[in-house]
């Protein structure tokens, strides 16, 4: 497999790397040359965030500004360091070309090094975080949660999370977490139940599946390939009869163990899964997964967070009860808990 490391890179553009990058040992404490060959750093960073995530219209995201703007500094860094290109376009995203990966493998340890030295030589922190263990379900944890870990972190610099993934029940988890993110509504000995975000569930898949086999109706997924989760054997069938289609026959299945291997099989174009509508929001959005029904799908269980009564850092498990639960209301993520909206409580037990 090629790294970085494998790619060859003409030599005159490698010098011209190091000469950006490189800092020698015996130069560390002599002034910087007023004359290096710094390319634009807006360039960089844009670059960088695009490379880092394969997709401009994330990179973008990421940056705050548009996808145009990505485009454009991607395309000026091209042309300040003398290249045809850095990146191939591709329909979900965009992959590095061998100079790109060569050059990201240097330009993204030099940001690091840039972002750690402005840690090192900045104000200290006046507090100390608070350390918040959470547990969370797997494929909300990969679907929905780390996509946003860094808003949340803004958000709440003072909550340091740790964060684990289960299945398991709340009173079958080997260790003790101050925030537990399952389905529900439950009810647990010694825990409070916040609502956190409504689920659903249809059907997705990847742009390119419908273009070689259209999905205008119910009826054309007999000639589709339906997905199954191994744990819901019964959800297709669910689907189908609530679609008024309970004796359909695809033309073949493929059963998965996990939600989020159901999902990544679905943009990988391999068939169409039922997709939890909550968690594909982002993909939905970037279209690496379109829904052909979007108005026929299955109520599921809500995602419900269950925060122990005594927990000594109960105020921050709260906090991040309610910066989760804003996304619900269709509000842009706040950077005080007195911005959210409040979370009610199941009674104790």
């Amino acid at each position: 497999m090629l790294t970085p490391h494998s790619l060859s890179v003409p030599i005159e553009a490698r010098k011209r790397l190091l000469t950006i990058f490189h800092v020698s040992k015996s130069h560390m404490t002599r002034a910087p040359s007023k004359n290096l060959p710094l390319p634009p750093l807006n360039a960089v960073r844009a670059f960088e965030a695009a490379a880092r995530r394969s997709s401009f219209k994330e990179a973008a995201v990421e940056l705050g500004v548009t996808h145009g703007a990505i485009s454009r500094q991607v395309r000026l860094l091209e042309d300040w360091l003398g290249r045809p290109t850095l990146f191939r376009r591709l329909s979900h995203g965009v992959m590095l070309t061998a100079e790109g990966a060569a050059l990201f493998a240097e330009i993204g340890p030099a940001l690091e090094q840039i972002a750690a030295a402005a840690v090192r030589h900045g104000q200290p922190a006046k507090t100390s975080a608070t350390m918040l263990r959470v547990n969370a379900l797997a494929t909300f944890s990969l679907r929905w949660l780390m996509p946003k870990l860094t808003l949340l972190r803004e958000a709440h610099p003072e909550i340091d999370l740790r964060l684990t993934t289960g299945n398991e029940p709340i009173d079958a988890l080997a260790g003790d977490y101050d925030l537990v993110i399952r389905g529900g509504p439950d009810t647990f000995h010694g825990f409070e139940a916040y609502h956190l975000l409504p689920e659903r569930r249809l059907p997705v898949c990847s742009p390119e599946l419908t273009a070689t086999l259209p999905l205008d109706c119910v009826e054309d997924l007999e000639r589709h390939t339906l997905i199954d989760v191994g744990s819901m054997p019964r959800l297709w069938r669910d689907w189908l009869v609530m679609a008024d289609h309970g004796t359909l026959v695809p033309a073949s299945t493929l059963t998965l163990d996990h939600f989020y291997l159901a999902i990544q099989a679905a943009i990988n174009g391999m068939g169409v899964a039922m997709g939890p509508a909550t968690l594909i929001e982002d993909d939905l959005r970037l279209e690496r997964l379109i829904a052909p029904f979007p108005t026929l799908s299955l109520p599921a269980r809500s995602y419900f967070a269950y925060v122990p009564v005594t927990s000594p850092v109960r105020t921050a498990s709260l906090s991040v009860c309610r910066w989760i639960a804003a996304f619900d209301k269709g509000s842009s993520v706040a950077s005080s808990p007195d911005q959210l909206p409040p979370a009610s409580p199941q009674p104790r037990h």
